[in-house]
């Protein structure tokens, strides 16, 4: 019998309950021992909902103990580095939502630990575990279709989050395309240079804060190829995830996947199925798939799929994004390189 890895999960939040769940009823390979959160009546019910048995406020306690190998950090993202240098330190294997920070110092010096104790890291970059998305990257990468050249991703939320929520995030290139960031690097490769352009169109209360909900990011790769990212904070008719790779003898698409195939012809014409509301129902499967994946990793001793360096570059690119707005013009990615 395959030995299961004993996990746990440090923060119960909105992300943290569902990974928390997916690890108990649908990832057997993974043995969830403990649970955490400062809010120790949120994982409390958690736990009464899942029956899991050990319930602790201080995720210290889970690092002192000898028989967990891995942790899950789901905690807002201020607290991302400090609870991966303790876990790594105790040498704990980890998976950590994105992003790791929005302060590259403070990434870096969090990375610097990991490598150092010589522990796996993993980031939370979902969509890289998508069926189609992972197609795309396929048949791009086996150069049957010749070399890339045009990527458009398109990438819009059915409805802008709360202001509280917002205000916190570390604005639309940091919280939303970040994912959009990790996918162009997933499909082509580096980037070189990136010009954004953005508004607020949808959210007038936004720019108390100076964030955005309406954007555009046009892409250098390093191998040649130019990709443009659109993303936008409300699309009325859905959660809409689009991808499209031109190539020099073909393409590759990603259309959005509605909630049926179903179509209906009346006198108005034809009418489709709604799209996915949002982001936890359009990719379920992904956030089960990247855990598990992890588990196998971390019990086969295998190398992450997503590194820490995949989730340094995604901050680095919205980091960019942002320099690009305020200051006007293309920046090029290496004015971020360490020193």
């Amino acid at each position: 019998m395959t030995r299961k890895v004993n996990i746990a999960v440090i923060g119960t939040g909105r992300m943290g309950s569902v990974h928390v769940t997916n690890l108990v009823r649908q990832i057997p390979q993974a043995n969830l021992v403990a649970i955490c959160d400062i809010r120790l009546e949120v994982a409390q019910a958690v736990a009464d909902e899942l029956d899991i048995q050990r319930v602790v406020k201080d995720y210290h306690e889970l690092l002192a103990d000898p028989s967990i190998e891995a942790v899950l950090i789901a905690t807002n993202t201020p607290t991302h580095p400090m609870i991966i240098k303790d876990a790594a330190s105790a040498g704990k294997h980890i998976f950590c939502e994105k992003p790791l920070s929005l302060e590259l110092d403070d990434m870096d010096e969090a990375l610097a630990v990991v490598e150092k104790a010589g522990v796996k890291l993993q980031v939370g970059f979902n969509r890289r575990f998508d069926k189609s998305f992972q197609r795309v990257h396929q048949i791009v990468n086996s150069g049957e279709i010749g070399r890339p050249c045009i990527l458009h991703i398109i990438s819009r939320d059915p409805e802008s989050p709360t202001m509280e929520y917002l205000r916190d995030c570390g604005g639309m290139f940091l919280d939303m395309t970040i994912h959009d960031f990790d996918m162009a690097r997933f499909q082509i490769g580096e980037v070189d240079e990136l010009y954004a352009i953005g508004n607020v169109l949808l959210t007038p209360q936004i720019i108390e804060f100076g964030d955005l909900d309406t954007t555009v990011v046009s892409l250098k790769f390093a191998n040649g190829a130019i990709g443009t990212i659109d993303n936008s904070r409300q699309a009325v008719y859905g959660y809409d995830q689009r991808l499209e790779i031109l190539c020099t003898d073909g393409a590759a698409r990603v259309d959005n996947e509605a909630e049926t195939t179903i179509q209906k012809g009346d006198r108005d014409g034809f009418h489709s199925a709604k799209l996915p509301y949002f982001f936890m129902q359009r990719y379920a499967p992904c956030y089960v798939e990247e855990v598990r994946q992890f588990v196998e990793c971390v019990r086969d001793d295998k190398p992450t799929p997503v590194s820490g360096q995949d989730g340094r570059m995604a901050v680095v690119l919205g980091l960019a994004a942002w320099k690009s707005i305020r200051e006007k013009r293309p920046v090029k990615i290496s004015e971020f390189d360490r020193h």
